[in-house]
Formats: structure tokens, sequence, C-alpha cells
């Protein structure tokens, strides 16, 4: 039961010994002492405390800045939690691509503060009492129709994302100045068509 075959036939290892080894690497093991002179590399740690910290600030200021470029390109990898996600990036695409009342909300509060201090009291009346609700009302409607219409397309083109949250985050992006908009607007005015 355990005992060895005879009657197979043994082989006998061939006179020419690069037909018995054929993974070889070609080339000779090199010496330990070799291997460590290849491998070895200066140091090169601070030799003060000063020096190391000056080391780290140079390194987390190498990070902040991957991170702000990040950001600003919209990589998903550095945006935040908030702005992730095709639902998110498609929000910001759509309000970049056109212009709102939002994007000019400060540049009317402060036409029409200018135009209540320089004109005269029954003009500044008309400006208070049909100037700001007039602004108001536009900036909020258009609000609620953009978070509709982007609501809208994000459950259709992704019906697997969770779209909470998407109309607020789509009307507060088109309230900011375009200039400052983070992540920075990949489209233009007009281009709604790529998006």
């Amino acid at each position: 039961m355990f005992r060895r075959r005879t009657d197979t036939a043994t082989e006998e290892p061939s006179a020419n010994p690069e037909v018995v080894k054929s993974g070889g690497k070609g080339r000779p093991t090199p010496k330990r002492s070799e291997a460590q002179k290849r491998n070895r590399q200066p140091i090169t740690a601070p030799r003060t405390r000063k020096e190391a910290y000056q080391h780290a600030r140079g390194r987390q200021a190498r990070e902040r800045q991957k991170a702000k470029e990040g950001m600003a390109r919209g990589d998903d990898r550095y945006l935040p939690k908030r702005d992730q996600g095709p639902a998110r990036r498609l929000a910001r695409d759509f309000v970049d691509s056109r212009r709102t009342f939002g994007e000019y909300f400060m540049y009317l509060t402060l036409l029409i503060l200018l135009l209540a201090m320089v004109t005269p009291v029954t003009i500044k009346t008309y400006v208070y009492q049909f100037g700001w609700p007039v602004m108001l009302v536009l900036i909020v409607g258009e609000s609620i129709y953009l978070g509709r219409r982007v609501k809208k397309l994000a459950q259709e083109r992704f019906p697997e994302d969770n779209v909470r949250g998407l109309g607020f985050y789509t009307a507060t992006r088109s309230m900011q100045i375009r200039r400052f908009r983070m992540p920075q607007p990949r489209l233009k005015p007009g281009q709604k068509d790529q998006i």
C-alpha cells in the first residue's frame, strides 16, 4: 500500500544543465554586501527640533496646496462630503451654465443702498417698497425653480443617488458670486448643451 512502485521508469537527469533549468533569472545572485550597498540611502532625518518642525510645516503646506487645487478642479477625493457625487456635479454644472439673479444679489443690494442714500425721500420710499421685495421675490422664485429642475434631472439620470438636500445645494450655489464659487465653475454661461 505505501510501497514505492517499481514498474515506472525513473527519469535520469539530462547531461545538459540548461535544459533542466528553464525559469532562471539569467544572472548570478549578488553578494549580501553588494545588495546592502545598493540599498543604502543617505539619512535625511532632521538634526534639530526646529528643522523637524520646518520640514513638517513644509509638507503640510504642500498637502494643503494639493488639496486646494484638487478642490478647485472638482476632484471628488478633495471635496467635502456635501459636494461629492455625480448628482452634486450635475447641480453645479446646471447652475454654472446660466446666469442667475442670485449671483447679482450683492451688487443689486449695493445699488439699492446707494440709490436710497443719494435720491430724495420720495424716491427712497419707492426703492424700499418695491426694490427690495421685487429682488427677493425674483431670487427666491428662481432658487425654487432651479432646485426643482435639478432634482428632477438628477432623479432621471442618477436614480440610485440620494437627491435629498440637492435643491438647497442648488439654491445656495446660484446665490454665490461666480468668481468665489468653490469648486470653481467648469462651464461658462451659455454652455447648457454640455450638461
